[in-house]
């Protein structure tokens, strides 16, 4: 699980939440379920600077919002391959079957977003 920090877009105040990443080459990658809905997304889309909290480590960063639906279903390939029988049981409760094909990941992908966030020298 990593920490993410937003700031409240209407408020102005520190929201965190939990979410699920993947670290890909020193980038954290994050999906959002509830697409570009989610109250997290959606203050990042606003400013994209972050705050991360991964195990130990606390840094600063900033969010690219991605909904570019082969980038996510890349995303969901690694996801997969990383956590087959966790992302399977997700994909079977949307619907999909748990060893889905390109053509249906893309389809899935389509009501999602993705963060990426690049960590602050």
């Amino acid at each position: 699980m990593l920490l993410l920090t937003t700031t409240g877009r209407k408020t102005g105040l520190p929201r965190v939440t939990p979410l699920q990443y993947e670290e890909v080459e020193g980038l954290y990658y994050i999906g959002s379920m509830r697409g570009t809905k989610a109250d997290w997304f959606r203050n990042l889309v606003a400013d994209s600077n972050v705050e991360v909290r991964v195990r130990s480590r606390h840094f600063k960063g900033v969010a690219e919002s991605v909904t570019d639906i082969a980038r996510i279903a890349d995303f969901m390939e690694l996801r997969l391959q990383r956590h087959p029988r966790m992302v399977g049981r997700v994909l079977k409760a949307e619907g999909l079957s748990s060893k889905p094909d390109r053509s249906e990941l893309e389809e899935y992908a389509s009501r999602l977003a993705m963060v990426v966030i690049s960590p602050e020298e």
